[in-house]
């Protein structure tokens, strides 16, 4: 009995030094987590964009100053082609395209040859000419036996009228005839059924309807368009709420997605009197002088600026972080903290100033080198 009492009281002596140990394991650990970083002097908040600093002097503030600026409106669109500047090859042949030397995105030049057609219209044509011809040769030997008759007396003043209408209407079908040849291509020389389709104006081309082989129809589908490029349009959605802000003949800033850092201007030519009646937006119409590098269907930004003055904020830009595609400032709260402020940046001004469209006041203070704080957090 006395060892069985001895067994218990060294099983519960074992068991109180083992909860023991664990218990000062689980203290050491539990203070460990919650001590600060070594070194960084900033302690963590649970809102993750709050923080204590133990050091607030550490990092300078500057106070955000009033800006002025007109009101600006940015809008997008997508790079056209100027209409009035936009030319279609016609054919007035029908036939089959058996020579093909031009393609979409070629530059050519006034006369250049685009296409070569085989086409039966010739034929007919030449007929017809040929005809027309035959008739007018008739009608002038005609005509001078109706004269000669009537200056011997024997035939009246109305036949020799009759026969000379014949000798003109003659001569004006043969004229048809011929203008029609060369409309169409050919020559009344050297008449070929095949037709050489050049180009009507320099340009780009921009549509392209035909390919080797293909069909051609006279006056029907154009084989090519051909655009001038040197002045195009930009088309940009306007929303409902904003339209009474852009006005005909207003400058516009164009800044190009594909060339971001190369701006261009523009002027509103047009705004067109219909509404998308689901997105509620109106399209306005900018021409834009091209420098060769708007290519048709790229997209853009076009700014409006306002003939009103707004007020802006404007900060140093060191004040600003970019994070993820977004813009943070870090300004003061009670208790040694700071916390990090989301604002909207604007356009860049001189002195190494940045303007602040929301997110701040004009005399807010701020922590002059964000990048400083943020790399102190991040230690």
């Amino acid at each position: 009995m006395r060892s069985k009492v001895l067994a218990c009281g060294l099983m519960l002596t074992l068991l109180g030094a083992s909860l023991a140990t664990i218990g000062c394991k689980k203290d050491s650990t539990d203070a460990a987590a919650e001590a600060p970083p070594q070194g960084t002097g900033i302690i963590q908040d649970f809102d993750v964009v709050s923080f204590s600093v133990e050091h607030p002097e550490q990092f300078p503030l500057v106070a955000a100053v009033e800006h002025r600026a007109p009101a600006s409106l940015a809008v997008t669109g997508t790079v056209n082609p100027d209409i009035d500047r936009t030319v279609p090859v016609i054919s007035l042949a029908s036939g089959r395209v058996v020579g093909l030397f031009a393609k979409l995105g070629d530059t050519v030049k006034k006369g250049q040859l685009l296409l070569k057609v085989r086409s039966d219209d010739i034929s007919g044509a030449f007929a017809n000419y040929q005809m027309a011809v035959a008739d007018e040769v008739l009608a002038k030997a005609q005509l001078e036996r109706t004269k000669d008759i009537y200056e011997h007396g024997g035939m009246a003043l109305n036949d020799l009228q009759v026969a000379q209408d014949a000798e003109d209407k003659a001569k004006i079908t043969v004229d048809t005839a011929s203008e029609h040849l060369r409309l169409l291509g050919s020559t009344t020389d050297h008449p070929t059924g095949i037709v050489d389709i050049t180009a009507p104006v320099s340009g780009v081309i921009t549509d392209q309807q035909v390919t080797n082989a293909a069909g051609v129809q006279s006056l029907g589908t154009s084989p090519f368009t051909i655009s001038d490029l040197s002045y195009v349009w930009i088309v940009c959605d306007v929303y409902e709420n904003d339209l009474g802000n852009v006005h005909m003949g207003d400058l516009a800033d164009i800044a190009l997605n594909a060339y971001p850092n190369k701006p261009l201007k523009g002027r509103v030519s047009n705004i067109l009197p219909i509404l998308d009646p689901n997105i509620r937006t109106g399209k306005v119409r900018i021409e834009v002088a091209n420098p060769g590098l708007m290519k048709v269907g790229m997209f853009a930004t076009a700014t409006f600026r306002g003939q009103k003055d707004e007020v802006y904020t404007a900060v140093p830009a060191s004040a600003i972080l970019h994070l993820h595609d977004r813009d943070y400032i870090y300004i003061p709260a009670p208790d040694k903290k700071f916390k990090r402020v989301e604002v909207v940046s604007g356009d860049a001004l001189p002195n190494n100033q940045q303007e602040i469209k929301s997110g701040i006041k004009p005399g807010q203070q701020m922590v002059s080198n964000a990048l400083a704080m943020q790399h102190t957090i991040e230690q």
